[in-house]
């Protein structure tokens, strides 16, 4: 399974959940608004602070979950790109080495 693929599908999934919870808000809110318990000026500023509160978790929760993906791929011992890039430099400079060893052999 693609990591990347993994990764975005979780996303999208917590992204669904953020908006089912910000729909039964407003819902809850117009309730409330409805029974006379708020004031639709009361209802927006509740409903903006905790789409605020949202917002922020949900960037907390991106960062968390990027860590977590990295120590969940470290763990199962996957090669982080710098690691591979390095290891590729290095078997080009022994590629390198090997050519002009076999070029002083044939002259």
């Amino acid at each position: 399974m693609d990591n990347n693929n993994w990764l975005q599908q979780l996303m999208m999934v917590g992204l669904g959940t953020t908006s089912i919870v910000a729909e039964k808000l407003r819902q809850v809110s117009d309730d409330l608004v409805k029974d006379g318990k708020l004031n639709p000026e009361q209802a927006k500023a509740v409903i903006d602070d905790i789409a605020q509160q949202l917002k922020s978790e949900q960037g907390n929760f991106d960062v968390q979950m990027q860590r977590q993906m990295r120590n969940m791929m470290q763990d199962l011992g996957v090669a982080r790109q710098s690691e591979v890039d390095e290891l590729r430099g290095r078997i080009d400079r022994l590629e390198r080495q090997l050519r002009d060893l076999e070029n002083k052999l044939w002259r």
